[in-house]
């Protein structure tokens, strides 16, 4: 076999190893993937320091007054480094002592037909699961390939504090360092094309998040970056509403670029061996994770939807279960959770209220944290829980939570989502412990309106 990709592409590399096969692990960078080297793993370090700044300040709303002595910068790029390198190089240790799997450390190339073309060698094998990843996306920006920049792979190489930063894109990799930078000092700007944050989650989370970030940065939506310049003291970036009204200068030591990503696709050159990708270079499979080529196979960042680590693991398994056993395994996404670390805190799963809008008749209830005893106690006016459910059924479709513990809490609703009926019952009939900030997410159950239907006399009066 040959495995594109050793983040949950090593996965796959150990099943096929315990299947007794051999296996040829294809990596162009360092071992574990964009989550263990610049992403989920290093970017929580930083960020768990920032949390704690954002709750000390937060703590005067309880009647505690807290004073920040020092942020030891060197010291949390220390610990961040800890744990990924101490990550990697126990994945190279255990590469080396593996007997069976050979690394290609560069970047491999289709030749033809099930052959893969790395460095000076071919190799080819029956079975091939693509992990490739993707890269980031740098808009063409007038003057941004003369200056210096960092994305999402580059940026945890500062090891000190920037006075100020600029930072493009207001997704979740834009929204988390924005919080991160704030919190330890740096002067942000954050800039965004699209008229709101986060655009993807709730209305009512984008606004949210916008509220609580300005609040210690400056926040630009809807707004273009027209041209970029290297200065003396860094960059400058002139920017200006999309509708060209008004124009204005910002200058920043650093710059991170987080407009998104691209597929890394292109580089395997798939075509050679007959896989198929769509418009925009992501590979396409059909529900088993098979692509256009039979015994090829491809999972995570290479599809380009649900790029999250944990999406990837489970489709690491659909994919093992697929190569070994006679019947397939079909992947299941209805109940796909994710969480934003800034701040506040989002935790997020299934459909937004629109989007069940659109499908079916729809539920909508709305809880504020301070409803709630332990809610109250965290003294946070604008936290609040989201659920959404189906009628008649009871189902649950998705749920948003933003506030603290928003990803803890949200989880809740994934377990029930991906068991049983998908009803909220388990909740519901459950002794909940009081007083905890999930008798927030039953209250907004309690709380569940149609929104875009009426009930009828007998179903108001009858058995729910």
């Amino acid at each position: 076999m040959i495995v594109i990709g050793s983040g949950a592409g090593m996965n796959v590399a150990a099943s096929a190893l315990r299947q007794g096969h051999t296996v040829a692990m294809v990596e162009e960078g360092p071992l574990g993937g964009t989550c263990l080297n610049r992403g989920c793993i290093p970017s929580k370090v930083l960020i768990h320091a920032a949390d704690a700044i954002r709750d000390a300040e937060a703590a005067s709303e309880s009647g505690v007054k807290l004073t920040l002595a020092e942020v030891d910068y060197p010291r949390l790029k220390r610990r961040m480094w800890d744990i990924v390198l101490r990550g990697r190089q126990e994945m190279e240790r255990g590469v080396k002592a593996t007997k069976g799997l050979d690394l290609y450390n560069t970047v491999g190339t289709f030749a033809s037909d099930h052959v893969l073309r790395v460095g000076k060698d071919e190799i080819k094998a029956a079975r091939i699961v693509i992990a490739s990843g993707a890269r980031a996306q740098v808009p063409r920006i007038p003057g941004l390939d003369a200056v210096e920049y960092h994305t999402y792979r580059t940026i945890f190489d500062v090891e000190e504090k920037p006075e100020s930063i600029a930072i493009l894109g207001g997704g979740y990799i834009g929204c988390e360092f924005a919080h991160f930078f704030s919190a330890v000092g740096t002067k942000v700007y954050l800039i965004g094309r699209n008229p709101l944050l986060l655009p993807k989650e709730e209305p009512e989370t984008s606004a949210l998040v916008k509220k609580r970030l300005s609040a210690h940065a400056e926040v630009y939506t809807g707004t273009d970056v027209l041209r970029a310049e290297r200065t003396a003291g860094g960059i400058s970036l002139t920017i200006s509403d999309t509708a060209r009204k008004s124009e204005r200068v910002i200058g920043a030591e650093q710059l991170l670029v987080a407009t998104g990503v691209r597929s890394n696709a292109d580089l395997l050159r798939p075509e050679n061996t007959g896989v198929k990708t769509d418009d925009r270079g992501w590979i396409l499979t059909n529900q088993y994770l098979e692509t256009s080529k039979p015994g090829i196979y491809a999972l995570g960042d290479a599809l380009g939807h649900n790029m999250f680590r944990h999406t990837a693991n489970y489709q690491a398994g659909i994919v093992e279960h697929n190569l070994w056993e006679d019947s397939k395994r079909a992947m299941d996404l209805h109940a796909v959770p994710h969480a934003v670390f800034t701040d506040p805190q989002v935790g997020q799963v299934g459909m937004t209220e629109e989007e069940a809008k659109s499908q079916t008749k729809a539920l909508v209830g709305i809880a504020k944290y301070q409803d709630t005893a332990m809610g109250y106690a965290y003294a946070d006016p604008d936290a609040f829980v989201k659920v959404v459910v189906e009628h008649p059924s009871r189902r649950l479709l998705g749920a948003t939570v933003v506030g603290p513990q928003a990803a803890t809490l949200v989880q809740q609703v994934v377990n029930m989502m991906s068991s049983g009926d998908q009803t909220y019952f388990p909740l519901a009939h459950a002794q909940i412990i009081h007083p905890t900030l999930t008798e927030v997410l039953a209250s907004a159950i309690g709380r569940m309106k149609p929104v875009n239907f009426e009930y009828d006399h007998k179903h108001v009066h009858g058995k729910h």
